[in-house]
Formats: structure tokens, sequence, C-alpha cells
């Protein structure tokens, strides 16, 4: 059995229970889908595809595919983040009647909801098909019965989202396996209504950095040599600028690190499978010798292992924060307009000291 040890940001939050009421019935009609490959700061399209290309997408529904049948329903890790993520919406005064998910954890993602953000219609959005189905199989929360929701399979890079039509965008473990990250979300931006909200969690740069460490020396001292086995993740302090560029309003940004101990460094990979985040890169060696395999997993035990036979694996989860510019989102002063210096500041405060 897996045990989850979290170190998060401590902060208390108030939840309001509502109860369900009946909704009329919605239809929704997607627009056709739109790169973002030469947009440039917001004002203009092309329908070019990414010309960055890090991960394989084709492999990568393939294996989402393969994590419908292995996901586990109640997998902790990912429960933890989809409810730190959702969290974000009892914060909001502002309701979201038009919310739209993007891969990643949807099911922990629609099972944990319960009736935040007074949302009334929402799009569940994946690139695979078995895991849409699985999504759509599983029963949603007593307060989520009521939520008209659509089930759509397309491309975080390719949105097939109308602009200006959705008031809420929810990525929980899903964008960092885009090619082109920053066109991602800037497609996400389009998509919102003025005063819209975008919430996303991604990995970090310093998850799975013990399984990194192994991989390294395994492969140094049998293949004499190295090859990308973990995938690139964005690092923190690239996380604000991803947000500034995209031209989202009031970014935040926040991390926190999830320490998951298992039995095994086998189990690691287990776990990586049944989430779908194992290696998609697509310059990536195919052939993986048994005896690299076996001698990745004994030096993962033997530098990591705890006293009790476990070893640990970290997560680094990154959540961002931002908002569709509208007037009525307070703006910082322009340059130069304050009325009294600093030098005034100290000079009446520095006296008593």
């Amino acid at each position: 059995m897996r045990s989850f040890i979290f170190y998060q940001t401590s902060y208390s939050l108030w939840r309001r229970q509502r109860g369900p009421t009946a909704r009329p019935y919605h239809c929704f009609l997607s627009s056709a889908s739109f790169s973002t490959a030469d947009y440039d700061n917001g004002n203009d399209f092309q329908s070019n595809p990414s010309k960055v290309k890090i991960f394989d997408r084709h492999l990568k529904r393939k294996q989402r595919d393969r994590a419908a049948w292995l996901l586990c329903p109640n997998d902790s890790f990912v429960r933890a983040v989809a409810e730190n993520l959702l969290d974000r919406l009892e914060d909001c005064k502002k309701t979201f009647p038009m919310a739209l998910c993007l891969g990643g954890s949807l099911q922990a993602v629609r099972r944990l909801l319960r009736a935040r953000g007074a949302i009334e219609k929402l799009i569940m959005m994946d690139t695979s098909y078995d895991m849409l189905k699985l999504c759509k199989s599983s029963q949603p929360d007593l307060f989520n019965e009521n939520i008209e929701t659509s089930f759509v399979v397309g491309d975080e890079e390719f949105l097939p989202i109308k602009e200006s039509s959705v008031d809420l965008v929810i990525s929980c473990l899903g964008l960092h396996w885009t090619n082109d990250l920053p066109g991602a979300m800037i497609q996400c931006k389009l998509a919102l209504k003025p005063d819209g909200l975008f919430l996303a969690a991604i990995l970090g740069g310093e998850t799975l950095k013990e399984l990194r460490i192994a991989c390294t020396v395994a492969q140094m001292e049998r293949e004499g040599g190295i090859s990308p086995r973990v995938s690139p993740l964005a690092q923190v302090r690239d996380a604000g600028n991803l947000l500034t560029r995209a031209g989202f309003a009031l970014p935040g940004v926040d991390v926190d690190e999830y320490v998951v101990r298992y039995k095994s460094a086998l189990d690691v990979i287990e776990h990586l499978r049944a989430m779908g985040e194992t290696n998609a890169l697509l310059r990536r060696s195919n052939i993986l010798k048994r005896e690299t395999a076996l001698a990745t997993a004994a030096i993962y035990d033997s530098l990591f292992a705890a006293e009790d036979g476990t070893v640990p694996a970290t997560f680094q989860v990154i959540y961002l924060t931002g908002w569709r510019e509208h007037p009525s989102q307070q703006k910082a002063k322009s340059r130069g307009s304050a009325k009294i210096s600093f030098k005034d500041i100290q000079k009446q405060f520095g006296r008593g000291s």
C-alpha cells in the first residue's frame, strides 16, 4: 500500500455548500481549432502548427489510453493536487457558469468540484477517448449531478473552443506535456471571457529528482553515456513569465512538494504508468536494456531507501492562476505617478531610530 506525505502551503478556506437545483439543458457547439505558433503578443492568429517539437503527442495519447485502464480511482496524490487546485475557486466571489477542463486528472476534477464556482455547464476535453469514456462512466458527486457535462476529444495545442466563450479554464496535471506551453496558455486566455479565470497545475522541474539521479548513474555505469529518460519540465522561476507572456492579468504562482513513498523503485514506474506520466520525448531511446533497468532500481533503493524499506519520489507541483483582462480589475499605478518619495518616508519614520 502506498503512503503519501504532503508538504504544502497551509491556509484555511471556508467551503460554501450548495444544494442541487434543476438546471435547463443547453447544447455546446465547438469551433474549428487554431494554433498559436506565430501568435504575437495576443494580437494575431496563424493556423500553422507548432514549430516546437519536444514531446510525441501521438505516444502521449496512447499512454493516456493505457492509463484509463490502469488508473486508481482514489489515487491520493492526484486527489490532493486536484483538491488544492479547486480550493482556489472558494476564494472567488465570482461565479463561473461555463467551465472548460483540459486533460490531466479529469476524473478527480469532476469528482471534487462539489458545486464550487457555481458551474452550470462543464466541458471535459482530452486527447484520449478512453480517458473521456472512463470519466463519463464514473459517478459524479451529489453536488455535480445537475451540471450539464459535455465530453470532447481535443488537443490542448489546437484548442477547439470558440474565443471568449468560457468563464473558467481548469487544467490539472496536463499542460506540461504540450510542445508549446506558452502557445497553449495563450489559447486558454483567448477562450476565456473578459474577467475569466485560468487555473492550472503542472509538474515542476524538481519532480522525480531521485529517479533522474538513479537513471543517470545507472546509464553511466552500464552504457558509458546517458540518454533522456525523464521529460524536461518548467522551473518555478519561469512560471510567472509564462503567465505574463500569455497575457494574463493578476498572475499568481505558488509551489507545493509532494513526497510519495513506495515499496520499491518498480512501484514508482507502475504509478507513473497508471497516471499516464511516463516518458514521451520525441527523441527518446526506444530501447532500455534489462541490466540498465535493474541497475536503476538497485541504485534508487541504495541511495534513497528509508529505514522502513520504502523509497521516496518527489513531485513538485506548480499552481498557476491568471485572469483575462477586464476594466474592473485592479491595476498598478503608472510609473512616476507617486506623490511621496521614499526619502521623505524614511525621514519621517526614521527619526526615532
